[in-house]
């Protein structure tokens, strides 16, 4: 029986504030309000439910003798309907070290029953049975470790159950839904992450899908291959030169693999990276150039010469050059900030490289960088972007500029000034290049080569 003093006492979280925004990083842009403290409340089912019925989302964090900190997510509320829940939301969770490392629920499964007890994960992990959490071999709704869960430890010393609220803003208070539907967590992050080191392409004859980055001067071209290479080495990285000197950075055709880590494999694709485009005749990168980078003739590091186009050797001329040496799907680089201001010049000669990929058959799509510097609400909080409708303005004028389809022009933030990844940032540039990988692979159905 607890005191009246202990059930009125305020309720104070163990969480560390690190610790809270690495369970918010997992669920995106949400808070934690505490409903429920069993030191406070009670081990008891009762006491529970009358804290954490019908309270939407919630978060259940448990605390062993071993010092583990574990516990489960569900996006479906408790009422006690005696139903078994299904919810592909739904995970379990530990921390290993800092960052929590989570076990979603398998598919097809179901995530919990919602009966009168304490809370349950798929009949697999009972929380606060008698103080305790129970664990219950052979079930099939989630696949984890016990020892690397929680130790093998079920004394418990702590639970808590917390509500989950998405953090309202003024798009979400003028009841504007976003204009594209992308989960900017952590899992997002990793499930993403993971489809890029399982990749392949669709033909055994290409290891990596080569990717040609083309845009005006400035637009972020070598930044965008900087970002990637950040994600998956774990920390801002500058390889490639970046920045803006009123002409292109880039002087050089380069090609950037990518590898899993610092020590890791290389991944399944390689960024191509080329002088920027210029409005000046004779300046930037010469139009012709671009169907010898297309037909995989250019070798890597050659130096450009805006003067004169590329003239391949006797014997480049008299090999054709494999699908593998190919490029397999060009990205145009735009600035968000900067798509009114295209000169007339440069949307011209974008026109004319388009038409000549066009007749390659190799599939396009628009990578539009800086969305930050273009609207202040993104600026403010990149979480915005698919709530703003200024950016879904300029995701249509740079389709209806450039002739790419509205569903291929995908807004991203590269990596400029930042010392520390940020997960918003990171998913955004891992579904463009998600959508550059499916795009490859409409290019190898589609090619008689590839057959």
């Amino acid at each position: 029986m607890q005191s009246a003093w202990a059930t009125q006492a305020p309720l104070t979280s163990n969480l560390t504030e690190e610790q809270r925004k690495q369970l918010c990083d997992l669920l995106g842009n949400v808070a934690l309000n505490l409903l429920y403290k069993a030191s406070v409340h009670g081990y008891r089912a009762s006491a529970f439910h009358r804290r954490c019925d019908n309270k939407g989302p919630t978060l259940l964090v448990v605390y062993n003798r071993s010092g583990y900190i574990f516990g489960g997510y569900t996006s479906v509320g408790y009422s006690q309907s005696g139903q078994k829940i299904i919810d592909r939301e739904a995970f379990l969770f530990s921390f290993q070290g800092k960052i929590p490392v989570y076990s979603k629920v398998n598919s097809g499964c179901y995530a919990r029953v919602d009966d009168a007890g304490m809370p349950n994960f798929g009949q697999q992990l009972y929380f606060i049975y008698e103080g305790e959490v129970v664990y219950k071999e052979g079930g099939k709704s989630y696949s984890f470790n016990a020892k690397r869960l929680y130790g093998n430890d079920t004394e418990l010393t702590e639970c808590e159950v917390y509500k989950v609220n998405e953090i309202r803003n003024f798009y979400m208070m003028t009841k504007e839904k976003p204009w594209r539907n992308i989960r900017l967590t952590s899992i997002q992050k990793n499930e993403l992450m993971e489809m890029v080191r399982s990749y392949k392409p669709l033909v055994t004859s290409v290891s990596r899908v080569r990717i040609l980055m083309i845009g005006p001067v400035g637009a972020g071209k070598s930044s965008f291959f900087n970002s990637i290479n950040s994600i998956f080495t774990g920390h801002v990285t500058n390889k490639a030169i970046s920045g803006y000197a009123g002409t292109s950075v880039t002087t050089q055709f380069r090609t950037y693999p990518v590898k899993d880590g610092r020590q890791g494999k290389p991944l399944p694709f390689v960024l191509c990276d080329t002088m920027g485009l210029e409005e000046q005749s004779g300046a930037g990168l010469d139009i012709e150039d671009i169907s010898s980078i297309l037909q995989g003739h250019i070798p890597n590091r050659y130096k450009f010469d805006p003067s004169a186009p590329f003239q391949p050797d006797e014997q480049n001329m008299s090999r054709p050059a494999s699908l593998q040496e190919k490029i397999h799907c060009v990205v145009y680089v735009i600035d968000a900030s900067k798509i009114s201001l295209m000169s007339d010049k440069v949307e011209e000669k974008i026109a004319v490289i388009r038409r000549e990929i066009n007749s390659l058959g190799i599939p396009q799509m628009v990578l539009m960088t800086k969305v930050d510097e273009a609207c202040p609400h993104v600026e403010k909080d990149l979480y915005q972007i698919y709530l703003s409708s200024y950016i879904k303005l300029k995701v249509q004028e740079v389709s209806s500029r450039l002739g790419v389809p509205v569903s291929c022009v995908l807004p991203v933030k590269n990596y400029s000034q930042e010392l520390e990844l940020e997960t918003n940032c990171d998913v955004l540039l891992l579904s463009a290049l998600q959508q550059m990988l499916r795009l490859a692979d409409d290019y190898f159905d589609d090619d008689d080569d590839a057959i």
